[in-house]
């Protein structure tokens, strides 16, 4: 897939994905670090959505809407939608959560396209780490409406077992919920990328490999 190197490049480009020496909030010290709060610019963000609406059609994934998380993933869930529809003729619905339900106007906890029974809805995020977004989602979703969450799409998925398990977040995920997690790329991508010299990193692959030994989940 194609796809999935441009977007390593891009990530690069960004400043998104970054080597060196990093404190994870886990506490783990990892040799590179995913901040993708350094997407920054309307072009940035275009771009990005035409990376979800890749791994989306890729995939033969199929739903009635986007839901991003508030905040962050609002606006990855809106650049989803749009890049499904410029790139590829699928004009799917999407919306977010407030913080808090809106008690006045047209009142609710969600915005967009609210959920309805019977609707299909993926949920859209950057990086899976704990699965706290998707625990704190799909409450919200259920009690909105009888809907159905086939996928939850992120953009890295970093295969780290868990402070509680040796499984993934990911797994953890699917295992909790039944709801299976894909990722436009996974830490295994991006070392093949640096080895094909995609993009630069090589002086780190050392020790990204001794992380991913130490710290990666049983497939």
């Amino acid at each position: 897939m194609d796809y999935k190197n441009e977007f390593i490049r891009f990530m690069a480009s960004c400043e998104v994905l970054r080597f060196g020496d990093f404190t994870l909030k886990s506490g783990r010290k990892a040799p590179y670090f995913i901040n993708c709060g350094n997407y920054r610019t309307g072009a940035q963000l275009a771009k990005l959505g035409g990376f979800y609406a890749d791994c989306i059609k890729s995939c033969s994934l199929e739903a009635d809407k986007l839901f991003g998380p508030a905040y962050k993933g609002i606006p990855l869930a809106v650049s989803a939608a749009v890049a499904l529809s410029n790139k590829y003729g699928i004009d799917m619905g999407y919306c977010f959560d407030r913080k808090e339900a809106k008690d006045h106007g047209e009142g609710g906890l969600f915005v967009g396209d609210v959920p309805k029974d019977g609707d299909r809805v993926i949920i859209i995020d950057d990086v899976m780490t704990s699965g706290k977004a998707l625990r704190e989602s799909l409450p919200k979703l259920e009690a909105q409406a009888r809907v159905t969450v086939p996928a939850m799409v992120i953009t890295v998925d970093r295969m780290e077992k868990s402070l509680e398990s040796d499984l993934s977040a990911v797994d953890q995920a699917y295992k909790d919920f039944g709801v299976k997690v894909y990722s436009i790329v996974d830490i295994n991508d991006i070392i093949t990328a640096i080895e094909c010299g995609e993009v630069a990193g090589r002086e780190y692959l050392g020790a990204m490999k001794e992380y991913r030994e130490q710290y990666g989940a049983k497939a």
